[in-house]
Parts: C-alpha cells; sequence; structure tokens
C-alpha cells in the first residue's frame, strides 16, 4: 500500500476554536506521483475547518480538523471522491509496528515490480531504438519486428501511467502521468495505422533520412512544408520509438524513486524493533513471570539483568548498575543509575541486577515519542518534491490544449482529417517527455554513482534541492566531531611512582570490569606494555571504581581505582598538588580517574572520547562554504566546550545535555528564524532531529535508524564527508536544472513548429535524440567530481 502524511498546522480559514481542533492521522493509498500528493492536499484544505499537509514519500498521515463539524469518515470521503483510498492510520505501538511492516512488505513488492517493468521494457525497447534510428540497420520487415517488440512495451511496461491516467481522468485531473499516457498512445496507435493502413507496412519499407520537409503546394496550411499532401503517396513515418523508449526511461525513474520511498519508511521502522521484546514482572508473592513487554502495565515491579533491554520506562527501586543511554544521549559513557533514578525504555543494563517501577508504557514511552517525532519530522518535507512535478502542473494541461487547438485549427482551415489528426499527433509526440525523463535520472545516477565510489549516499533528488541554501550545520558531538570511542588521553604519575608501574597496575585492576572507561585503560596498558599482571579478587563499587588485589612480581598489592572522591573517602592520603592537578583536568573536559595503593595516591589517568582527525579542518571547511557550524550534544558542557575550541567552533553555538527532543527543537528553532539547517549525526537520539531538519546527514560508522532517517549518509563517518556531500549535491541539483532546462527548451521550441506542420517526424525524432544526448553528456560530467583535499 502506497501511503502518504497529512501533517498539521495550527488555524484554518474557518479559525474554529482551538479546543475542537482534533489531530488525526490518515493512510492513503493510490498515490502515483507528487502532483497527486499535492492535489490531495488542495481537496483537504478545501474543507472549512482543516489544516492538511501531504507527503508523498512518508506513509503517514495528520490532518488538523475541527472535530465539531467533520468527522474521521468525512476526510476518508474527501480522499476517496478523488480515487484514493484512505484509512485511519494505527496509533498503539503493536499496532504501528504491524502496519510499518505491511506497508513495507507493500513498498517492497511495489519496487519488485517496477524493477522487473523496467529492465524487461528495457531489453525489448533497446533494439527498437536502434533499428528504429538507423535506416542502414533497417532489415526487411524491420518494422514488424519493431512492432512485435514495442507492443509489451506499450501495454504491459507502461501500466503503471496508463492506470494513474484513468484514475486522474474519471475525477477531472491531470499529471505527468496523463502525458506520458497519452504521447506513447499517439506514438504507438499512430504508428499502426502507418503500419496496417498508411503504407508504412510494407516490405522493404525505409523511414527516409531527408533532413528537410516536403513542400506540397496545395495552399492553406496545405503549403506548410513537411505535409504530405497526397495521403498515402508515400510511407508515413513511425514513431514506436518513441512508444517504447519513453516508457522505459520513466520506468527507471519510478524505479528509483519507489526504493527511496521505501527507505523513508524504514527509519521508523528500526526504532520500533529497538524495544524489548520481553520484560520480567514481579509477581504478588515475589517470583519473577515473563510476559510480552506490550503487556506491562503502569505501576508494576520489573526486574532487569545484566546485558538485558531495560522494557519500558520506570524508577529504579533497587540495586545499583551502569546503563547505556545512548539511544538517548549519543554520549558513550554509560550512566550510572542507583534507587530512585528515572531509566528509560529500550537501554540496555550493563552490569548489576536491577529492580524498577514501571512509569509509562506503550505509546506514553520515550521510545515511543522518538518514532512520532521521525515520523512528523519526515511528514514536513512535503515540499522537496522534484522539479518536474512542480512543473507538470502547468505544462500537461498547456500540451493537451494545444494539441486540442492544432487539431480543432486544421479542420477549421478546411485541411484532411489525417493532416489534422498528424499535426495533433505530432505535438503530443514531441511534447512526450523523453528528455525530460533522462533529465533527473541520469543526474541523479550518475551523481550518486560517483558519491558511492566516494562514500556519499545520496538518498534522491529532493536530498538535491535541500543542499542548495543551506547556512547552518547542526553537528552532533559523539560519533560525528569525535571518534565515539573512549580512549586514554594521559597518565600523569605522583610523586615516586613511574609511569609504567601506574598504567601497569591500574590496567590490571581494570581488566575485570566492563565499564568502557576500564577498557580503555586496559586496552591502552595491554598495547603499550603487553601482557599484565594477573588479579586475584575484584571488587566493583557501581558507580565509583573497583578495589583489585593485583600480583606482580610475586606481590600482591591491593589497588583502588575510580572517582578522585573515591580514594578520598576511603581515607588514601593525596600527594602535595595532586588533588589541584585532578581538578585543573576535569576542567579540561576529560574524565579523570584517580589511583593509588599502600593508603597513597599514586597518580591519574584521563580518558576521553577524541576528535577525529579530519574534525577541525571540516569546520573550517563548513566556514568557508558560508556554512555555520552548531554543535548540539547530549553530553556535560565542559567537556562539549572543550570539544568545541579544539575544532573551532564559536561557544555561542554550543548546547550541551540536550535530549533527543531538545535536538528537534534546536534545528526547528534556527528554521523558524529563517536558516536553512542540516544536522550530521550518527545515533538513535539523532534520528529525529535528522528527519527534521531540511538535510540530513548520517555518518556510516553510527545506527542504521539515524542512516534511515537521514538523507545522506558518509560511509566513512568522515566528518570532511559532510562538506563534499553538500558540493556533490549542489553539482547534480546544477546539473538537473541545466538538464530540465535542455528537456523544457526542447518542447518549448519544438511544439509550436510541429503545431504549424514545420516538422518532419525525423526531425522531431531527431531534436527529441539530440536532447537526450545532451542531457546524458551533461550528466556524465559529475564523473570528473573530486573530493576536497
Amino acid at each position: 500500500m502506497t501511503t502518504h502524511t497529512l501533517s498539521t498546522k495550527p488555524g484554518d480559514a474557518a479559525s474554529p476554536d482551538l479546543c475542537s481542533l482534533d489531530p488525526t492521522e490518515l493512510s492513503v493509498s493510490g498515490m502515483s506521483c507528487a502532483s497527486c500528493a499535492a492535489k490531495v492536499e488542495r481537496a483537504l484544505n478545501e474543507q472549512v475547518g482543516v489544516t492538511a499537509t501531504v507527503n508523498y514519500a512518508t506513509a503517514s498521515a495528520y490532518i488538523n480538523r475541527d472535530s465539531t463539524t467533520l468527522t474521521v469518515d468525512d476526510l476518508i470521503g474527501v480522499v476517496e471522491g478523488l480515487g484514493y483510498g484512505a484509512e485511519p492510520a494505527p496509533t498503539d505501538n503493536d499496532d504501528l509496528e504491524e502496519a510499518a511492516e505491511a506497508d513495507d512488505a507493500a513498498a517492497k513488492a511495489q519496487v519488485h515490480d517496477l524493477k522487473i517493468r523496467f529492465w524487461v521494457s528495457a531489453a525489448l525497447a533497446l533494439p527498437v531504438m536502434v533499428i528504429s534510428m538507423v535506416p542502414a540497420w533497417q532489415f526487411r520487415g524491420w518494422q514488424w519486428v519493431a512492432l512485435a517488440l514495442t507492443t509489451p512495451v506499450v501495454v504491459w511496461g507502461a501500466l503503471p501511467f496508463h492506470r494513474a491516467t484513468l484514475t486522474n481522468l474519471r475525477h477531472g485531473t491531470t499529471t505527468m502521468d496523463t502525458l506520458v499516457s497519452l504521447g506513447v498512445l499517439a506514438a504507438y496507435g499512430w504508428s499502426l495505422w502507418a503500419l496496417f493502413f498508411g503504407g508504412a507496412g510494407e516490405l522493404g519499407m525505409k523511414m527516409d533520412m531527408s533532413w528537410l520537409p516536403a513542400t506540397t503546394g496545395s495552399g492553406g496550411m496545405g503549403d506548410m512544408p513537411g505535409m504530405d499532401h497526397t495521403i498515402g503517396a508515400a510511407p508515413h513515418e513511425l514513431y514506436l520509438e518513441v512508444a517504447a523508449v519513453v516508457p522505459t526511461f520513466l520506468l527507471g525513474g519510478r524505479w528509483a524513486e519507489a526504493r527511496a520511498k521505501r527507505r523513508a519508511g524504514s527509519a521508523l521502522r528500526s526504532l520500533l524493533r529497538l524495544g524489548a521484546q520481553e520484560a520480567r514482572v514481579v509477581a504478588a508473592d515475589g517470583t519473577e513471570v515473563t510476559v510480552p513487554a506490550s503487556a506491562v502495565n503502569v505501576g508494576q515491579l520489573l526486574v532487569v539483568r545484566p546485558g538485558e533491554r531495560v522494557p519500558t520506562d520506570g524508577e529504579v527501586t533497587g540495586g545499583t548498575s551502569t546503563i547505556d543511554a545512548s539511544l538517548l544521549t549519543g554520549e558513550s559513557v554509560p550512566v550510572e543509575v542507583v534507587p530512585g533514578d528515572a531509566i528509560t525504555g529500550a537501554t540496555v543494563n550493563l552490569s548489576g541486577r536491577l529492580e524498577m517501577r514501571a512509569t509509562r508504557v506503550g505509546s506514553d514511552t520515550q521510545l515511543a515519542r522518538m518514532g512520532r517525532l521521525v515520523r512528523d519530522a519526515q511528514a514536513g518535507k512535503a515540499d522537496a518534491q522534484r522539479l518536474a512535478d512542480r512543473v507538470s502542473a502547468v505544462f500537461v494541461p498547456i500540451v493537451l490544449l494545444i494539441a486540442a487547438a492544432t487539431l480543432t485549427a486544421w479542420l477549421a482551415l478546411g485541411q484532411p482529417v489525417d493532416a489534422a489528426i498528424a499535426a495533433a499527433v505530432a505535438v503530443l509526440v514531441i511534447a512526450c517527455p523523453c528528455a525530460l525523463g533522462l533529465a533527473t535520472p541520469t543526474a541523479l545516477l550518475v551523481g550518486t554513482g560517483r558519491g558511492s565510489q566516494l562514500g556519499l549516499l545520496i538518498s534522491g533528488p529532493q536530498v538535491l534541492e535541500a543542499t542548495r541554501d543551506i547556512d547552518v550545520m547542526v553537528l552532533d558531538k559523539t560519533g560525528t566531531i569525535t571518534e565515539g570511542i573512549m580512549s586514554l588521553v594521559d597518565v600523569v604519575p605522583g610523586p615516586g611512582t613511574e609511569r609504567a608501574e601506574l598504567l601497569r597496575l591500574v590496567g590490571s585492576a581494570e581488566s575485570g570490569s566492563e565499564h568502557p572507561i576500564a577498557a580503555a585503560i586496559t586496552d591502552a596498558a595491554r598495547y603499550e606494555l603487553g601482557d599484565l599482571p594477573p588479579v586475584e579478587s575484584l571488587t566493583n563499587h557501581p558507580g565509583l571504581g573497583v578495589r583489585a588485589t593485583v600480583i606482580s612480581s610475586g606481590e600482591h598489592t591491593l589497588v583502588l581505582v575510580g572517582r578522585p572522591g573515591l580514594l578520598a573517602d576511603e581515607g588514601l592520603v593525596w600527594p602535595e598538588g595532586l588533588r589541584s592537578r585532578a581538578d585543573e583536568l576535569g576542567s579540561d573536559g576529560v574524565t579523570v580517574v584517580a589511583a593509588g595503593w599502600d593508603g597513597t595516591v599514586r597518580g591519574l589517568l584521563t580518558v576521553a572520547d577524541t576528535v577525529r582527525p579530519d574534525s577541525e579542518r571540516a569546520i573550517a571547511a563548513l566556514v568557508e562554504h558560508n556554512i555555520t557550524p552548531w554543535m548540539v550534544t547530549g553530553d556535560a558542557e565542559p567537556v562539549a566546550r572543550a570539544v568545541a575550541e579544539q575544532v573551532g567552533i564559536d561557544p555561542d553555538h554550543v548546547v550541551a545535555g540536550v535530549m533527543p527532543e531538545d535536538k528537534v527543537a534546536i534545528v526547528a528553532r534556527l528554521q523558524g528564524e529563517g536558516h536553512r539547517v542540516a544536522m550530521a549525526g550518527d545515533g538513535v537520539n539523532d534520528a529525529a532531529a535528522l528527519a527534521t531538519a531540511d538535510l540530513g546527514i548520517a555518518m556510516g560508522s553510527g545506527a542504521d535508524v539515524a542512516m534511515e532517517a537521514s538523507d545522506l549518509t558518509i560511509v566513512s563517518g568522515a566528518l570532511m564527508g559532510t562538506v563534499d556531500a553538500i558540493r556533490l549535491s549542489r553539482s547534480t541539483l546544477g546539473t538537473i536544472k541545466v538538464n530540465l532546462f535542455w528537456a523544457f527548451g526542447y518542447n518549448v521550441a519544438a511544439i509550436p513548429l510541429a503545431a504549424v506542420g514545420l516538422l518532419t517526424p525525423l526531425i522531431g525524432g531527431l531534436a527529441m535524440a539530440a536532447s537526450s544526448v545532451l542531457v546524458v553528456l551533461n550528466s556524465l560530467r559529475l564523473r570528473r567530481f573530486q573530493p576536497t583535499r
């Protein structure tokens, strides 16, 4: 099922009472192009008390309606009256996931159908084009072979265009499908007439290669060059190559579009799959009962074991542990939780056993809210449509009117019926969007192909438009500007302690912990020193540190490693100056770990998420392209400001300690101030902001849902890729614009000539071929695009 999204905006023409406004979500099926979405949107907004926005790409719908005057059935009736299907969209999480999977299956089937139609049509159309355009290869009976090859393309390959045309005509509207269908049928129908009644079917006939139209000398419009006054005196030209090639090109474009549409819905499906499937509920008798996570009710007591996902939002009632909350914050450092702390569903319990009480379930959870943010944000992209679709609303009716006027004028001037029909058909054939069908797909194919070679993945033509006026780039910190992996930055030994000894003992003590900070220290120690001494015993102090007995050189050393406050509480003596040094390092935005044994603090180790090597250069390049960088992160402010200073981001453009909805709000605020905003991120927590931004850029090293909610993906994860992606997108968009100029320019120049009979079919065919060749050659220039050095 093809679906669209209707999104809400406050107020309408009737200015209903805000209390009576009811947000309604619909699924709409049967749309075939962006102009269909515009038609549905226009019809809905014509209803009193309704404000709606339709998105062709996303699979959901929102409407603000005055519930005192309109029901959901009324809205469905409006949509169905246009020839499309509509039904209320699911709101419950389980129903939403089921509907998303069903839509994905339908979208997959559509992609497969268009793929088959394209390749079969291409295999049939290629020989038709070759033998029709090269007289030397026109063997005896070639025209009948061309007819046999063209017929399946016209009847079966172009069926989606014919079907959409019939639907639109039944409701008095036209789209680009109308022009494609009529042009293909006109070319095919005229060719049939020429073959069976016009002499073109005679064996041995070849299409004449004369460049100039013939002169008839019969008076009136019949004197116009190019019209054969005596019908049947010579074989009529065939348009079989037009009837075969045009739908083939456009099927290729539709195939690419359907793939992009299916991808647009996958972000929501990925989010929904992140939630836990089961929950351990504590029964009245104290036993644990495993139930589906969807069956949990508010107030129930739950148990979460190490390694399990938290089943729903709640509050810790017992136990201490560390939680991987990168789903929400995007930060690599786990969060320590104790009784009384709030925890969020779909985060991961890393260490201790937790007891919790459910506070929000189902559609009220943070995960569900993130899903709605992604869905709502994608719904706001209805204005990002193909350039050709925007023009088609005017272009198609004008062409049809010109063809009808041509037929009427020729008949009114007393010309033969077949001559009048020939002129009208010539208008439709000349207007048939062959070069237009190539304009976007070829540039997109070459541009995205070059991008894929460089690790820059562009999702579709709407992305190219979005890059044009970008003037602000909002950057996530972890995994985008930084590596997203904790690593050892420095080792600061205290008086009388050797650096190697400090690193060896601390690395051994931390080897029994799964905490990312401990892992960073242990990995660095092993890399630098090799094998580490064994640990005899280890006691974990959740959220604070570890105590371990390390066996080194036959001696047992009790080592205490953790936060500086832990060592002070345990009574270890701080050497002069070392404590102030710890405070100084902490203000630099790194995590400080203290270590001590034998009653004395022996040294400090600092751990941090390191900045990517190219980040500073990338920030400078963005500024050179008149794009202002912002950094928005869930990390603490000292860390954020330290990273910003290192890479050259203005401190006034740094926002720290934010949640996913805060990122969305920041992007929306910048947009409200008149900026065109790009967002670059790598985490699940970035997905909604990526979808909200005018241009979403996902770092390929991050979460799948971030990539699926984005418009561009940087496979390497290098920040410099964002600069190259914008450059490539702008170059591709510029190429598409030039292509469209050639395509429409050809139509504008050729249609009047065809209407007055100044174009022979051969010249028209050559002009169409020339415009197509220019489009292809112009697109191929994108292969020379080079990344920033």
